[in-house]
């Protein structure tokens, strides 16, 4: 039991009280929701693979995003990560495709465009004659270096390149935003009619 409390807490997000409370969980659980869990974990790593098309996890050759036909074709969203799709994702708000950068730019990590299989995207936009690309890279110093690099070499393919909105949280307030933050809200904001 406790080789499986240390276990749980090796994993983000779980400190060693919520650990405890898993195991004790479990051990109070029936037997077969427990072998599933059990199953599923041991699954997961020989299961899932990339997505041929936008890089994100799948379990399939083409993730579900992809083989979904009531998906935007003319609008791809670049992110970093797969956790960045499944954030855009509970929004309800983007109804387009995905490409997964996998990384950002980062030269002093050895991290470079073909790291990151920035042909790939290239050769995306290229065919699949994008209107839009959003880059939604997030807004620390790899983040803007890998949206600026992408937004200069996805200029000559025709598609509008465009970056998610950056400024002031939700539920926040003024006072305790950051210069960077503000001037960041001053610059996009927009008219309310």
């Amino acid at each position: 039991m406790s080789r499986l409390i240390e276990a749980l807490n090796r994993l983000p997000g779980i400190g060693r009280r919520s650990a405890e409370r898993i195991v004790f969980y479990l051990l109070k659980s029936p037997l077969e929701e427990t072998l599933e869990l059990g199953e599923l974990l041991k699954n997961v790593r020989s299961e899932a693979r990339f997505c041929k098309r936008c890089r994100n996890f799948s379990d399939a050759e083409f993730c579900s995003v992809c083989e979904d036909p009531a998906r935007d074709g003319g609008v791809l969203c670049v992110v970093v990560d797969p956790k960045d799709v499944m954030a855009m994702e509970k929004t309800g708000a983007y109804h387009g495709l995905y490409h997964v950068l996998l990384g950002n730019l980062s030269p002093l990590e050895g991290i470079g465009p073909e790291e990151l299989q920035v042909a790939h995207l290239i050769r995306r936009v290229k065919e699949e004659k994008f209107r839009e690309v959003i880059l939604a890279t997030n807004p620390n110093t790899e983040g803007e270096t890998t949206a600026l690099y992408l937004a200069e070499v996805l200029k000559p393919y025709g598609a509008k390149v465009s970056r998610l909105a950056r400024g002031i949280p939700v539920g926040s307030a003024v006072e305790f935003m950051d210069p960077a933050t503000l001037q960041r809200a001053l610059e996009g904001r927009q008219s309310f009619v």
